[in-house]
């Protein structure tokens, strides 16, 4: 029975990534804040053939509870096949730039926490001698922009921070995947206006699981942004400054 540990569990992203493994009939251990939405996902993991559904409504954003999430999940999983962590928030740019509280708390939200979370996890994994870690970060994170460099600045720590230990438990039989999707039509972005660019927490699941198959290390989903945000990389500051972006 594969053992998948999802934090963040009430996500789109989660979900959809959640539902493709179901028909392998896996053990899941959610954590997420909200028990009532949590108990959907449940209901409707049961549904598509999970063999069991544990869960954990606590925030993982508390750093305080994240030892004992992880210690919770271990108990009841054993062994951690795969975990995902999908948590965070899309905050507001002009309401951050006018309170370093505020900063703060994205910050701790969107990369502190996850940070905290990777780490423990990381340490269960190479104590097993396998097992993957895959970590939502985001393309914001590749360049700091006006628009949103709060959000974009807890990405970029993330991503490094996931760099690092890939590198680290190089040869352990841990893989550590980094997935930086672009814009996704999600609750958490249902207030912004939809393009082209946009796609679906589905289209995203689909390319995670995808990543764990091959054991990419980074991977942009959509494929197109990978090249998108290489062109946004090597745009000279005097230019790129100038910018809307």
């Amino acid at each position: 029975m594969k053992k998948i540990l999802i934090i963040g569990a009430s996500s789109a992203i989660a979900q959809a990534t959640a539902r493709l493994y179901c028909k392998e009939g896996v053990h899941f251990y959610l954590i997420g804040r909200n028990e009532e939405k949590l108990e959907i996902v449940k209901d409707d993991l049961i549904t598509r053939g999970a063999e069991q559904v544990d869960l954990d409504a606590t925030n993982p954003v508390s750093l305080e509870e994240n030892e004992s999430q992880i210690k919770r999940a271990r108990q009841s999983l054993g062994e951690i096949d795969l975990a995902l962590i999908a948590h965070g928030d899309l905050p507001d740019q002009k309401e951050c730039e006018a309170s370093a509280r505020k900063t703060i708390k994205a910050l701790t939200i969107n990369s502190v926490s996850v940070i905290s979370l990777a780490t423990l996890i990381a340490h269960h994994l190479e104590e097993q001698n396998k097992g993957t870690l895959v970590v939502l970060s985001s393309v914001a994170g590749d360049r700091g922009r006006a628009s949103n460099y709060v959000y974009g600045a807890a990405k970029s720590s993330v991503s490094t921070f996931l760099e690092g230990l890939s590198y680290r438990l190089n040869g352990t039989g841990v893989s550590v995947i980094t997935v930086k999707p672009g814009f996704v039509d999600t609750p958490m972005t249902e207030e912004f206006e939809k393009g082209w660019l946009w796609t679906q927490p589905e289209t995203i699941a689909l390319g995670i699981k995808k990543a764990i198959e091959k054991q990419k290390s980074v991977v942009y989903l959509p494929w197109f942004w990978r090249w998108i945000m290489r062109v946004i990389k090597i745009i000279p500051r005097t230019i790129f400054k100038r910018l809307s972006l």
